[in-house]
């Protein structure tokens, strides 16, 4: 009986949690809200990569991801 009791309360508490914010209630500092009606942090600053420049430790950034050297070639760079 004990554990139909406890099972019935965490589906509760489950069922209360999951329900969208209230326009009314806000989403607060430091939080968004979603297509969907909840509160969801916001991501912050995400650092800012410019093409071409040289990271040290990392190499250059082109293209979605890092590449270690580059080169002259046909008016352009060649990354590899």
């Amino acid at each position: 009986m004990k554990a139909l009791i406890a099972i019935g309360t965490a589906a509760i508490i489950a069922a209360v949690a999951a329900t969208p914010a209230q326009a009314r209630e806000g989403c607060g500092p430091g939080f968004h809200r979603a297509m969907n009606g909840m509160c969801v942090p916001n991501r912050g600053n995400r650092p800012v990569f410019i093409v071409g420049r040289y990271y040290s430790g990392r190499g250059y950034w082109y293209n979605g991801r890092w590449w270690r050297h580059r080169h002259r070639h046909l008016h352009g760079w060649r990354y590899y």
